[in-house]
């Protein structure tokens, strides 16, 4: 068979330059994952298309030119509030480019943050369907937070901003109560920053009755930093904890999954700090209400009581009174009977008394002759002897 003549290296890469360039159009609009994103003045990628086995299908590596990068990088991460990462699905504008010694590669020109934006929706939206279609959607919503939430299992990056806040307003409450926290630290931003909360969170498990609640803190960031809460794993971890978590992830205008499962979601770490001493207020102030009831109730019960008490004095008072009238009546009542019947009055009308030996002479019989007698009268006494 007859070979045509043999082209060096460099010339067959010119002529599949060439080809390149006149059969294919300037630009071309091509949807793909970023697997991998470096900053070096430009920005270096590889793009990747999975199947839906998740292996690659195609894989290409394109670049975007540093004066390129400085104005679609900020247009992207202002419409979509992501920065360009990994792992995200991206509608690129690139343009096809072969060189002779780096192969085929992408310039990216221009991007769409439209189709990243209904990507990251979906996505979204996925994941919260699968969460409540596997029953962990609201689970944290059934477990009671501690009447006094004092013992707080923090999960935060040791030297963030928000953390320090947190400590700081916690700390120093107006109501001077006493919290106890303990620091499981973890990355709160990156791509492993899911990964790294889980494993705090494996962390306060083991030791989970040493603890009334869980707080997840993180300063004011970028918005882009919000999507690493968006995680499946993690959502579905914090939404089946066995105790209650209070998220203050620091976004004053989105909210992520995990805010969402989370037993109590607020704005930033000081808000946390601020619902936990609300909840010692609300006691402080139930402690207050009872005491004034237990006071009012205790002032009640000594009036009823002393009340209780005047009236049964008077009644007994008046008892004694008219007690004191009815002996008073019968004693004036035998007095005159014993003044009736005594023997002065009797002496004083006529009537003597004879005795003998002191004893009362009632009959004739009752003496003999010779006897001495004495009869009583009302003025004395007169003695006399017995003849017949």
């Amino acid at each position: 068979m007859k070979t045509s003549s043999p082209h060096s290296l460099s010339d067959l890469c010119l002529l599949i330059g060439e080809a390149l360039e006149e059969h294919l159009a300037p630009t071309y609009w091509v949807r793909a994952e970023i697997a991998s994103l470096s900053l070096r003045g430009h920005c270096y990628m590889e793009l990747v298309e999975k199947s839906a086995n998740h292996s690659i299908a195609a894989k290409v590596r394109a670049t975007c030119w540093q004066h390129a990068y400085h104005i679609l990088a900020p247009y992207f991460a202002a419409e979509t509030g992501q920065a360009l990462s990994v792992g995200l699905q991206v509608l690129l504008e690139v343009e096809v480019s072969f060189h002779a010694v780096y192969g085929m590669s992408l310039n990216v020109v221009g991007i769409d943050p439209s189709y990243t934006l209904g990507d990251l929706a979906r996505q979204r939206q996925e994941t919260i369907l699968r969460l409540k279609e596997e029953g962990v959607w609201d689970m944290q919503q059934s477990l009671r937070t501690p009447i006094l939430p004092r013992r707080i299992a923090v999960i935060s990056s040791a030297d963030a901003a928000g953390y320090g806040d947190f400590q700081h307003q916690l700390m120093h409450n107006r109501g001077a109560y006493r919290f106890h926290t303990q620091l499981f630290p973890a990355l709160m931003q990156g791509e492993q920053s899911p990964r790294s909360i889980m494993q705090a969170l494996h962390t306060i498990a083991e030791e989970s009755e040493a603890y009334d609640i869980v707080a997840i803190v993180r300063g004011g960031g970028a918005t882009t930093d919000l999507r690493n809460f968006d995680d499946y794993d993690l959502a579905c971890h914090c939404a089946q904890f066995p105790l209650p978590i209070i998220a203050g992830i620091g976004h004053t205008r989105d909210i992520s999954i995990v805010d969402m499962v989370v037993h109590t979601s607020v704005k930033t770490p000081t808000a946390v700090a601020e619902w936990l001493i609300q909840r010692m207020d609300a006691q402080a102030e139930r402690l207050t209400q009872l005491s004034m009831r237990l006071q009012e109730a205790v002032k009640h019960s000594v009036q009823c009581h002393q009340n209780k008490l005047y009236n049964l004095h008077q009644s007994i008072r008046f008892a004694t009174q008219q007690r004191l009238y009815k002996q008073r009546s019968k004693l004036e009542l035998w007095e005159k009977t014993i003044a009736l019947h005594s023997p002065e009055r009797i002496y004083r009308m006529g009537y003597t008394l004879t005795t003998m030996d002191g004893k009362v002479v009632r009959s004739i019989h009752d003496v003999k002759a010779g006897q001495q007698l004495q009869t009583h009268t009302a003025d004395g006494v007169i003695l006399s002897e017995v003849v017949e």
